[in-house]
């Protein structure tokens, strides 16, 4: 699947203000919901909430990966933010994470949901692209260099 399959300019945000992993959490949900009105944003904040009590989803070079399974979604989505401030996130390598991929799929899409977020661990691990996405001035700017 391509990045331009599961993000949408209006789910981007380069300055996504949280104080906490439950505030982040909260606004990625809601987030998620642009341009997906059937999307429930509640379920969605559920969802995300009840897979980071099993472990955190930062897998390190500040980097987060929230991710969840949701029933009555026809289709994988995600959204991505760059946060105003880093924040600690549990992550691997117990450094703070600045950038976050949330992403949800249908609830029985078991080989999907692995498929993209190797996918995505592919693509934040490498430093070049992480830079860049930190160097971007703008939603757009961030949009074109994960869809590029």
């Amino acid at each position: 699947m391509q990045i331009n399959e599961l993000i949408s300019p209006k789910r981007i945000t380069h300055a996504m203000p949280a104080t906490s992993k439950k505030r982040l959490l909260e606004k990625i949900s809601a987030l998620l919901h642009e341009d997906e009105p059937e999307l429930d944003e509640t379920a969605a904040f559920q969802s995300l909430i009840e897979r980071e009590r099993l472990g955190s989803t930062g897998i390190g070079n500040g980097v987060a990966l929230p991710h969840g399974r949701l029933k009555g979604l026809t289709k994988a989505v995600g959204a991505f933010a760059i946060l105003e401030q880093e924040m600690d996130y549990d992550a691997v390598d117990r450094k703070p994470v600045k950038m976050v991929f949330a992403l949800l799929v249908p609830e029985n899409a078991d080989e999907e949901h692995l498929k993209i977020l190797a996918q995505l661990a592919g693509i934040f691990s490498k430093q070049e692209m992480r830079e860049k996405l930190l160097h971007a001035r703008n939603d757009k700017e961030i949009y074109d260099c994960l869809t590029g």
